[in-house]
């Protein structure tokens, strides 16, 4: 659904819930989501996680969701550690180690992102997102096949989510099959006159196909839409030959991200 259509909807529920239940974990957490994915007021987001975590320590939920913000905001080692909290506190929680993979892959961790991945796939098969952390942690270590049965599963699992539907545009292109990446492209046009198509997932394929220009066009159709994939320019390795672009920093700005854009992050040796 269009986030300016939900975005009203998403605040009036949090507030509700603020007002009903300010001590309640949950409530806070809620909030964090809004402040995260929709604000786009990161520093609020992890207040409202961390009272989360103040008052329910248990709560894995708001330690997984402070580390995704943390990793967001750049702060990849506190990042890691809120996030293996979420683990050590629910073991079995395939969400968990889902996100902890993204965690791993913004910072630059591709085997362990390509681990935690595999674990959320074994924990359960049919959750698309570790299929689609896998794919796009292989991606990056230049594991194409498994990038693409991977993505296979992604798209199977969840319905045809955009966002599995991009990055095989964008690892086809990346690969030069440039005529398979633009029926990828012819896809999303058509899929888009049916129902909302997040902006984002174009603008990946434009990305990989080396069409800088296109690619910051399909950027800010995705600011004027609100597209929360936003989100993931400010530290996703993909997005990195932008980084010294002009245009993309006054989106970044435009956005009012609390990053530092830069690509030049030391890559672990091994997996932790």
């Amino acid at each position: 659904a269009p986030p300016l259509r939900m975005w009203p909807l998403a605040r009036d529920a949090a507030a509700r819930a603020m007002a009903a239940a300010p001590g309640l974990a949950e409530a806070q957490t809620s909030l964090g989501f809004l402040k995260f994915w929709l604000d786009w007021n990161w520093v609020s987001a992890e207040t409202a996680f961390r009272n989360s975590i103040a008052l329910d320590p248990s709560y894995g939920v708001a330690h997984r969701t402070l580390a995704i913000v943390l990793s967001h905001m750049g702060q990849h080692d506190a990042a890691r550690s809120a996030a293996q909290c979420a683990r050590e506190l629910d073991p079995l929680d395939f969400a968990h180690c889902a996100l902890s993979a993204q965690v791993a892959f913004n910072a630059r961790d591709y085997p362990a992102a390509v681990e935690f991945a595999r674990r959320a796939n074994v924990l359960d098969p049919e959750f698309w997102v570790g299929h689609y952390q896998l794919a796009q942690a292989c991606e990056q270590l230049g594991k194409s096949d498994l990038a693409f049965d991977a993505l296979q599963k992604a798209g199977q699992f969840s319905g045809g989510n955009s966002k599995a539907i991009g990055l095989r545009g964008y690892l086809l292109a990346k690969l030069g099959r440039v005529g398979e990446a633009r029926e990828v492209l012819n896809t999303l046009e058509a899929v888009s006159r049916e129902r909302y198509v997040p902006p984002y997932a174009t603008a990946l394929v434009h990305a990989g196909l080396g069409q800088q220009d296109q690619a910051l066009d399909w950027l800010d159709r995705a600011y004027d839409v609100h597209d929360v994939h936003l989100v993931l320019i400010s530290v996703d390795p993909k997005w990195d030959a932008f980084r010294s672009d002009g245009r993309f920093l006054a989106l970044i700005e435009r956005c009012a991200f609390p990053c530092e854009v830069t690509s030049d992050l030391v890559l672990p040796e091994t997996s932790r």
